[in-house]
């Protein structure tokens, strides 16, 4: 992976968290990583439907303590004029709140989803898988 900041992806988080293919990469970068507020939303939201106990998930997201970005007017907006360059993959609102939010910060953007390794939209983008 490349040096400097990262940005996970909700995607690559939680393969980091379940063991999933790609987690070992993560696991490497932890300590340069953060995510934003939007995708920490949807990191929760999936470990919920996969069962995994309130406890549980502050405990596990407290163990790797990533920084949080906000989701600020700035990045908001970035979001919303980032879905006309990226309806034809089907990016969610999450996906796009993330790379706004890798635009504002510099960072590079880890995520398991390989459909954003053919995104040309100035931001840098590692796929874990």
């Amino acid at each position: 992976m490349s040096d400097g900041r990262y940005l996970l992806d909700a995607s690559a988080l939680l393969a980091f968290l379940f063991q999933e293919r790609g987690g070992s990469e993560v696991a490497q970068i932890l300590d340069h990583a953060a995510i934003s507020a939007v995708n920490l939303a949807e990191v929760v939201a999936k470990q919920l439907d996969c069962a995994v106990t309130p406890e549980a998930i502050r405990h596990n997201l407290g163990d790797i303590n990533l920084p949080v970005v906000p989701f600020d007017e700035t990045i908001a907006l970035e979001t919303g004029h980032l879905r006309r360059a990226t309806r034809a993959l089907g990016l969610s609102l999450a996906d796009r709140a993330c790379l706004a939010t890798a635009r504002a910060t510099g960072m590079t953007v880890v995520t398991a989803d390989r459909a954003w390794g053919g995104l040309d939209l100035g931001v840098a983008i590692e796929v874990i898988r």
